[in-house]
């Protein structure tokens, strides 16, 4: 009954929606609607109902639409064949931007806030679990501690049976396992990378639910307590999928001040997205931290080798098959985000290239089983991969106009400005409002800048010939022991900035010498403005290439827990950690007047018990005491990595990141490029000191 009152409303508003989408007006005219339109969401925003955010929604949809359509109508008129090719890029890449904009609008505004469903008293119910962890060059360093922690999952050791697949063939990975008592598996050959890896695993493990971690992250100890019992209470669920939380700093948290401020580079994807996948069904499976049931899996054929991104498509053929998927958004594992932006770029790339393979060799728009809800996340999330090209076109369009001359909006710029300024404004303050929590604005044109470039050609190939390619490793825990500028990997973004500063200025140039040059004075504005905007992001994004230092080889992990030191002459105090890490801890200094009696042992409490590990003192004050671990047996590092990276509530925020401002977000994006200015100059100023002071010496040592 509700469905059709709905659709009889809906039926009565079409009229007034295509008023509103088609009604030509003059530019006053249009302003004041804009103006008003804008007013009167910023008045809603005062409310936080959901039922106000998506009238929000519509309304913001609805000066989107109308913008795009009178740009189809009465935008484009061209004097030239060349204005005409690249006016309609631009209007194509427009309509790329709106269709990402409602397809967002669809897939985050109805998210499902999933909880935890609990297993049964009798752990005779509970379904038996294979772990896998793959791997392939990955150094024993980062590996060690995601077998341990595995062992450290609160799950019954009858019940639960933990793989290492091996695809570099590595004996000491071997002695290791059989040391650590796990299950070692390789293979004669590496054919499907990391599919075909998983793929011959299942032929000679045996458990019901399958379990698949990335050889660095490392799970807590309630991982499988969290996720299985949704398996027991629906029989077609296929698979749970959990974030992918990175407790390493991302080349943006790591090379940007203001980065460290807002929600990751992945925020948005693991939170508002998957929710919004979850609850239409089509929740995406990420390739590790997820728990997958054998039968679903054998039933299409195991993980998919077609495609580079054998995860999501994956879980694409399960829904086709009517399998059931989930997402809960709890970070029960951790992992090693990429530490170098060229690193990043690489990963990215791999995304990008897979997720186009599968628009190609498996269109969710095409074949049977699947839902319209879910064919249209997927083409949300393989259109979203297809950014680089519309960006690049962002970003140089107004170079068109400001060196050549040459219009490609057929209109005034007073026209064009009270067209589009409500469909910016009112998506810009929505989307804020809706996932401010998650992304914040303007900083997704940076993730995205930085990529852009770089995902033109792979995507373009990958569309023409989706076979190509081959399955990329992401290198992890590598150490960077010196600041260095990457040039290379930004090296298209600074021409880009040097064309638009050319650009820019010569618009100047044509504002000073009007009757010289003969020019539009609003339009030559409009495109300042323009390629100004354009600057700044790009020039956010080459900020990302100044690397900073990582020179320690375990991360931090703040911490507050109840600790006793035990010094050499015997006596024991209290104390609190500040934070901790696989390769020692800082706790607060309990009594000054024991900092010269040696600290042999350090004992940390949980609440399933307290273990102590030995020690030896790095340094101490009258504040804080830092101390290292000893090495210790396989037994003792068990032990370790349960206190420091497996504790249950170890990757769980207290607080969440406070609500997006937007201008304040801005602020935050041209302090990382007054920083990227200014370290430069600090950079070389130091560089020159250094290079003097040799010469300082030698003539000292002349005048000697």
């Amino acid at each position: 009954m509700n469905k059709i009152l709905f659709y009889f409303l809906l039926l009565l508003a079409l009229p007034f929606i295509l008023l509103i989408i088609i009604a030509p007006m003059s530019s006053d005219n249009q302003y004041i609607f804009g103006l008003i339109c804008i007013a009167i969401v910023f008045i809603l925003g005062v409310s936080k109902s959901k039922k106000v955010t998506l009238v929000m929604i519509v309304m913001s949809t609805l000066m989107s639409l109308r913008y795009i359509y009178w740009r189809a109508t009465e935008t484009l008129h061209f004097n030239s064949t060349l204005e005409a090719v690249l006016g309609i890029a631009l209007f194509i890449t427009e309509l790329y931007a709106l269709v990402i904009l409602l397809f967002g609008y669809i897939q985050t505004t109805w998210s499902l806030k999933r909880t935890i469903e609990p297993l049964p008293d009798d752990t005779s119910l509970w379904p038996t679990v294979d772990v896998y962890i793959p791997t392939y060059n990955e150094s024993m360093d980062v590996v060690r501690d995601t077998i341990l922690a595995a062992q450290c999952i609160d799950y019954p050791k009858d019940k639960m049976k933990i793989y290492v697949l091996d695809d570099g063939k590595r004996n000491e990975f071997a002695v290791f396992c059989a040391d650590a008592g796990v299950g070692y598996i390789t293979r004669n050959n590496n054919h499907h990378a990391k599919a075909g890896n998983l793929n011959n695993a299942m032929k000679v493990t045996h458990g019901e639910l399958i379990t698949v971690f990335d050889c660095d992250h490392v799970a807590t100890r309630a991982f499988l307590q969290a996720t299985v019992g949704s398996f027991l209470v629906d029989e077609r669920l296929a698979l749970i999928q959990t974030p992918h939380y990175f407790y390493s700093q991302d080349p943006f948290e790591r090379n940007l001040s203001e980065a460290s401020k807002v929600p990751n580079e992945g925020a948005l994807f693991y939170g508002p997205v998957q929710q919004g996948n979850d609850n239409w069904n089509a929740t995406f499976f990420c390739g590790s931290c997820a728990v997958i049931r054998r039968s679903a899996l054998e039933e299409v054929g195991g993980f998919a080798i077609e495609t580079v991104t054998e995860d999501a498509h994956t879980a694409l053929k399960m829904q086709r098959r009517g399998w059931n998927t989930a997402f809960l958004a709890l970070p029960l594992a951790a992992g090693l985000a990429t530490e170098r932006l060229g690193l990043h770029v690489i990963q990215r790339t791999r995304w990008a290239r897979g997720m186009t393979q599968i628009f190609r060799v498996d269109n969710p728009l095409l074949g049977r089983g699947l839902t319209w809800q879910q064919r249209l996340c997927y083409l949300n999330a393989m259109l979203h991969f297809q950014y680089g090209l519309p960006r690049v076109i962002f970003c140089v369009a107004p170079l068109v106009y400001l060196l050549f001359n040459l219009n490609i909006i057929a209109s005034s710029a007073g026209l064009i400005f009270a067209y589009v300024l409500p469909h910016l404004v009112m998506s810009i303050y929505i989307n804020s409002r809706a996932n401010g929590r998650y992304r914040y604005s303007f900083w997704g044109e940076i993730y995205e800048t930085v990529m852009c470039f770089h995902l033109v050609i792979p995507t373009l190939l990958t569309m023409i010939s989706p076979k190509h390619g081959k399955f990329n490793v992401t290198d992890k825990g590598a150490l960077l022991d010196v600041n260095y500028f990457d040039s290379h990997i930004v090296r298209p973004h600074i021409i880009a900035v040097s064309l638009l500063l050319i650009g820019t200025a010569w618009g100047v140039i044509r504002l000073v010498m009007p009757d010289h040059y003969g020019a539009n004075p609003q339009v030559i504005w409009l495109n300042i403005a323009w390629a100004s905007f354009s600057m700044i992001i790009l020039l956010a994004a080459i900020a990302v290439a100044r690397e900073t230092r990582q020179v320690r080889k375990t991360i931090r992990i703040d911490a507050a827990l109840p600790a006793v030191l035990y010094f050499a002459s015997g006596a024991a105090m209290r104390t609190e950690t500040l934070d901790l890490s696989m390769g020692g801890v800082k706790l607060k200094t309990p009594d000054e007047r024991f900092l010269n009696d040696p600290i042999e042992e350090v004992e940390i409490s949980l609440k399933s018990g307290a273990v102590s590990f030995p020690v030896e003192l790095i340094n101490a004050d009258k504040t804080v005491t830092r101390l290292m671990f000893k090495e210790v047996p396989i037994e003792k590092r068990r032990e370790l990595v349960r206190v420091v990276l497996a504790r249950a509530d170890a990757w769980i925020r207290t607080k969440p990141f406070p609500q997006d401002r937007p201008l304040r977000s801005l602020l935050g994006v041209l302090r990382c490029i007054f920083e990227l200015f200014y370290f430069s100059w600090r950079d070389r100023r130091a560089k020159k000191q250094q290079q003097k002071r040799p010469e300082l010496k030698r003539d000292e040592e002349q005048a000697l």
